[in-house]
């Protein structure tokens, strides 16, 4: 799994920070952002100045039209700025026009609100954003550098030492602190908004609803025709295959009728558990607690569960969580060789969460087959993000968010 931002670098692990690209990454981010600010800002207030003069000439009209649409140029190299410190990168918001030529192009660009956003965020990044990414860097390196020429023989300038030291210990840090904040700021102002994504988008957002809805429909289905057909037809022939033992004189027989009484208790036991996964009655009658309980205490791993929710959650949200949960555990029992397992859930706010470790031989792979992918598709379908950490030899930890909010 990447990690795809500097951010997320520093909080994995801070000390392997140090080693990686990402404080080099985040030191070039913000000298070219005092750099390009800067040489916007000027670009800028002179051609204002000369716009506000001009203003009764068609020429300042255009200079000051120029201005605004500025803000997708310098939008523009942002988006090719920001990916020195998120991989993830920006999407463009700005449509295509309708018709072609100068006229169609500059209605749209006027019309969107993605303009008008990418020139407030010009604005803000000539008047503080591009100072503050001087101030931090002058911090991080004028500080250290102006402490260490204190002479070292005077008495009186050891303090200034150890403050040297310090802020450049820190430094790195630092510099990665506020690019990461100077970066998500960016993205909220450049990021497209949900209207702005897209309709093929959108559709492949509803697409894929319609396809859960319509599984879990078709899945519902099965377990009933299951229930009330072969189930029922099954325990029918087993009552009868006890009537016939009863009733034949021949031992053999008997001892046939009675191995084959016993296979078919096994296989209607197999029946059960397969229409149980099917369409957990325990979820809908009891909820989502009561459900993973019930799964937990059929796992053949010992398993501890903690889960402790309000109320009953909308149905999608306890289904999907469900099933993530049980096809977790069943991971545990094929691959993990764990002895243990727990289960942890709560809501935390207008979060599900939902934590299932073990203390197997760790070392699961996404890419393995293990079924994490699958889980991480069925989260996708509800907004919901899936983390794993299993180091080698152990202990493997799943952590699920979905989101669920309550009306």
């Amino acid at each position: 799994m990447r990690v795809a931002t500097a951010w997320q670098a520093l909080a994995q692990n801070p000390f392997r920070f140090l080693v990686s690209p990402w404080p080099w990454r985040s030191l070039l981010y913000l000298l070219s952002g005092g750099v390009f600010g800067l040489t916007i800002f000027a670009v800028l207030a002179a051609a204002t100045v000369l716009g506000v003069i001009f203003f009764v000439l068609i020429a300042g009209v255009v200079v000051l039209l120029l201005i605004v649409l500025s803000g997708i140029f310098i939008a523009r190299v942002e988006r090719f700025r920001l990916r020195l410190v998120d991989l993830d990168g920006c999407p463009d918001p700005h449509r295509p026009p309708l018709d072609p030529g100068a006229w169609p192009w500059l209605r749209t660009r006027f019309t969107e609100p993605a303009t008008w956003r990418e020139l407030g965020f010009t604005a803000l990044s000539v008047t503080a954003l591009c100072w503050l990414d001087i101030t931090v860097l002058g911090f991080a390196f004028a500080v250290p550098y102006l402490s260490f020429r204190a002479p070292v023989g005077d008495p009186s300038a050891w303090p200034w030492l150890v403050i040297g030291a310090v802020t450049l210990a820190a430094g790195p840090y630092l510099v990665t602190a506020w690019a990461g904040a100077h970066a998500a700021l960016t993205r909220i102002f450049l990021s497209p908004r949900d209207h702005e994504i897209g309709t093929g988008l959108s559709e492949v957002a509803r697409t894929k609803e319609r396809l859960l809805d319509a599984f879990e429909s078709e899945r519902a289905r099965i377990e009933r025709d299951l229930h009330d057909g072969a189930q029922q037809r099954l325990v029918t022939l087993g009552m009868n295959l006890g009537l016939a033992r009863l009733d034949t004189a021949d031992p053999l027989l008997a001892d046939r009728l009675s191995d084959a009484q016993e296979q078919l208790t096994v296989a209607l036991s197999e029946l059960r558990d397969l229409v149980r996964g099917l369409n957990p009655q325990v979820l809908y009658d009891n909820g989502l607690a009561a459900a993973v309980v019930d799964t937990a205490g059929r796992s053949v791993v010992a398993t501890t569960v903690d889960v402790r929710l309000p109320e009953r959650l909308p149905h999608r949200v306890e289904t999907t969580a469900y099933f993530v949960v049980a096809e977790a555990l069943t991971n545990i029992s094929k691959h993990s060789r764990a002895s243990a397992a727990t289960v942890y859930g709560r809501l935390h706010a207008d979060t599900l969460v939902f934590e299932i470790s073990d203390n197997g031989g760790g070392g699961a792979d996404p890419l393995s087959g293990t079924g994490l992918t699958g889980l991480a598709d069925r989260l996708e379908v509800v907004a919901g993000t899936l983390k794993l950490s299993s180091p080698l030899g152990g202990p493997t930890t799943l952590k699920v968010e979905i989101p669920c909010r309550i009306a």
